[in-house]
């Protein structure tokens, strides 16, 4: 179980933002699987049906939110963290170089729509195939690919320039 919990409190961060939301909304989801553990259907996987659960409680939460605007406050920090470990502690322009990568890359994801950032951190935070994230949002293969072509070309858009 505690897979499915750490791949539901990245999957909610990645829609809602906030580390501690995203705690709280994926123990919820769990909470409310546990309470309807008997409309499971044991000849299907368990992550998608609790993905689900999970996902209408991370949609409820932004669109019942007052400050929208904090949907990825620090969610995107992970995209680069690797950079950051790899700009030597010696070279101070490149760890500041680094940080305002991090900062534009945090503000690009967070102006994307909810539906493609959803389509695009399943994609390629999660590792998902498109067939799975179909699966999981309960829509046709052809529009996660159009959800995650935008995505992509927003933030491309956005980041232009930047290197």
């Amino acid at each position: 179980m505690a897979i499915y919990m750490q791949r539901c409190y990245y999957a909610a961060l990645g829609m809602v933002g906030s580390p501690q939301d995203a705690e709280d909304l994926s123990q919820e989801a769990f909470a409310r699987a546990f309470k309807a553990r008997a409309r499971l259907d044991p000849d299907r996987p368990f992550y998608p049906w609790l993905y689900q659960i999970l996902r209408r409680l991370c949609y409820n939460f932004t669109r019942d939110t007052s400050t929208r605007r904090r949907k990825l406050e620090r969610a995107g920090s992970w995209l680069v963290a690797e950079a950051t470990v790899r700009a030597s502690v010696d070279d101070p322009e490149r760890v500041r170089a680094t940080d305002e990568l991090r900062d534009e890359l945090e503000r690009a994801i967070e102006d994307l729509p909810l539906a493609q950032r959803e389509v695009f951190v399943l994609k390629e935070f999660e590792g998902l195939k498109y067939r799975e994230i179909a699966e999981l949002l309960d829509v046709p293969i052809g529009t996660v690919m159009s959800r995650l072509y935008a995505a992509r070309h927003k933030l491309a858009a956005q980041l232009e320039g930047l290197e």
